[in-house]
């Protein structure tokens, strides 16, 4: 399995050590930068190629993103068609006695995850490297279910008029305009305006 990592300056101490980490584990392993650490970078500049990598090889590479929460790494990451991000900023362990599943687990076996994103401030060396070999390791569990909700998901962004909000074709526009004149104007005339 190819895996191909990236982050911005939040996340770029946490990237060399799972870089490290992930090459002594036997993954091959591509790391798109940052390569210095500059506080002054963006993370789209390092997120976005990942996730064209994850896309466009979707049978033998998954994604690795870090940034300061992860947030929007993941959000950057979920724009590329083909990629289901998820962010992990350790397990809940609710005080209540209750039981709660693994998160990791259950975003690869339902959702067949393909880009893990990471937060630093949120997670230690360890914590992190746990968290990937556990997400690398679970399987997609290839149920119907999840695989029609996938489907139902990638059929969104299938759909031009889904990504692009607040557009109507150039026609709709102008009819709308007209219409809101003669409501305008009748309004209006009625109040004894015009």
């Amino acid at each position: 399995m190819k895996i191909v990592i990236g982050a911005d300056h939040a996340g770029f101490v946490l990237k060399k050590d799972l870089v490290s980490f992930l090459s002594d584990q036997g993954h091959d392993v591509s790391d798109v930068g940052a390569h210095e650490y500059d506080e002054g970078d963006d993370y789209p500049d390092f997120i976005i190629p990942v996730a064209r990598e994850v896309a466009n090889n979707p049978e033998d590479t998954m994604g690795i993103v870090i940034g300061g929460s992860g947030q929007g790494e993941a959000i950057a990451a979920n724009r590329i068609k083909g990629v289901r991000a998820i962010v992990f900023n350790g397990q809940y362990d609710p005080q209540n006695g209750r039981s709660v599943p693994r998160e990791i687990r259950l975003a690869r076996e339902h959702n067949d995850s393909n880009i893990l994103s990471l937060g630093a401030r949120f997670l230690t060396p360890l914590e992190a490297r746990e968290a990937v070999s556990e997400w690398i390791d679970t399987e997609f569990s290839g149920e119907v279910r999840h695989i029609r909700r996938i489907k139902k998901i990638d059929a969104l962004l299938e759909k031009k008029s889904f990504l692009k909000r607040n557009t109507l074709p150039m026609s709709t526009n102008i009819v709308q305009g007209i219409v809101a004149s003669i409501i305008g104007s009748i309004l209006l005339k009625w109040l004894g305006l015009f």
